[in-house]
């Protein structure tokens, strides 16, 4: 019985294909939305998520701005003052804390000239911490020296950068040479995986940068807790830094490492939810039009109803040769939509991974093509109730009657 219900609403549908193709395309734009949005988003979350789990639970960041501000710090905004270094290294309970810089730059390789981000920190503080509280290892070559001109490469670097290059080759950056110390294990981040680090006074002399740091990273001393360490970086940066005229908020966010997920993963679950109900309008705006759809083609096939009841055909029979038609429509706007978001989505990841800037790894995961397939099938089904329910209702005389 239900193939035969289907068998109907495809002849139905092929018969008046102009308009079902446009009232496809309704839900095709509105599942489209929430499939790249929401993939996006995803991947975003996925990719701060990532960095930040890799760090240890002694850790704690120090941000320009207040926390509202700490996704601009993460990619180049505000940046805090030498002075702020400063007080931050001499906050009881900190062990060692360096700042942290990043750039967009020309570089060249043998004959390979391409666009890097480039990373610094200084290497004889930091590379201990990051060694060691954050996994970073080599697996071609070795960690750089202070003071040496080396640098070390991202995982990727090698691949979709500089094809090729190995540890004791050159690097090239506006007109400076640096060696290259080794290659990084991957860090499961892409943007890392692909950047360039540096020390930070090369960092300094190549791109211009004279003060201040993006952000800090700070690592507890032992023998102290991570909450009186970041009270007491608080009260050493409220010490030395001079507030705005007028200024109300905190110029400054310290944060631990497990305050920072929390944070990004609240802010990231509103803005997907907020992505899912722009998008769901553009949803609801396709049911109206499979509803409509419908009904037209409750009255244009109003005999035939009547000749179908006059044959035994009972209300649930009508109402489910409507359900399927709805759903049929809905479905295939779903596939549709899944399609183009999923092709927008790797787009830009391929676009931002080319560019290096911040790319992102979108994530479609299995759950959401069966989310957007399952969804747009209910609305399609919940759109067609109203015509179906009333097309079950008519009356065969009556029906068979119609001109």
């Amino acid at each position: 019985m239900i193939r035969e219900y289907f068998r109907i609403a495809i002849k139905n549908l092929r018969t008046r294909s102009m308009r079902s193709w446009l009232t496809v395309l309704g839900v095709v734009i509105g599942i489209f939305l929430v499939i790249s949005l929401i993939s996006l988003s995803e991947g975003v979350k996925q990719s701060i998520m990532g960095e930040l789990d890799m760090m240890g639970g002694n850790l704690i960041m120090v941000f320009p701005g207040s926390e509202s501000d700490m996704m601009t710090a993460m990619i180049g905004g505000a940046m805090l003052k030498d002075r702020d270094m400063e007080a931050i290294r001499r906050a009881p309970g900190v062990d060692v804390a360096f700042g942290l810089l990043r750039s967009v730059q020309v570089a060249r390789h043998s004959e390979n000239v391409e666009n890097i981000l480039l990373l610094s920190f200084p290497f004889s503080t930091g590379m201990d911490v990051l060694r060691e509280d954050m996994g970073w290892d080599v697996v071609e070559g070795r960690l750089p020296h202070p003071g040496r001109r080396e640098i070390i490469v991202g995982n990727l670097v090698p691949k979709d950068v500089f094809s090729g290059i190995s540890a004791g080759d050159e690097i090239t950056v506006k007109g400076n040479k640096f060696t290259v110390a080794g290659i990084m294990r991957s860090l499961g981040v892409r943007d890392r995986d692909l950047a360039v680090f540096m020390d930070q006074d090369d960092f300094r002399n190549v791109t211009g940068i004279r003060e201040g740091s993006y952000f800090a990273m700070a690592r507890v001393a032992e023998g102290y807790d991570t909450e009186s360490v970041e009270r007491s970086i608080t009260y050493a940066l409220e010490d030395t830094r001079v507030r705005g005229k007028g200024e109300d908020s905190p110029s400054f966010s310290v944060l631990s490492s497990d305050t920072v997920s929390d944070m990004v993963e609240n802010i990231m679950g509103v803005l997907q939810i907020a992505v899912f109900a722009f998008a769901s309008i553009s949803i609801i705006v396709g049911g109206i039009g499979i509803t409509n759809t419908m009904y037209t083609s409750v009255r244009e096939r109003t005999r035939e109803i009547g000749i179908l009841k006059a044959v035994g055909a009972k209300r649930k029979h009508i109402t489910s040769i409507f359900l399927v038609e709805s759903g049929i429509i809905g479905l295939i706007g779903g596939v549709g939509g899944v399609v183009l978001g999923v092709a927008l989505a790797k787009g830009v990841e391929f676009y931002l991974g080319s560019e290096g800037m911040f790319p992102i790894k979108a994530h479609v995961s299995p759950s959401l093509v069966i989310f957007g397939l399952g969804f747009s099938f209910l609305v399609g089904c919940v759109s067609g109730f109203l015509p179906a329910r009333r097309a079950s209702r008519m009356q065969p005389v009556d029906a068979l009657r119609y001109d």
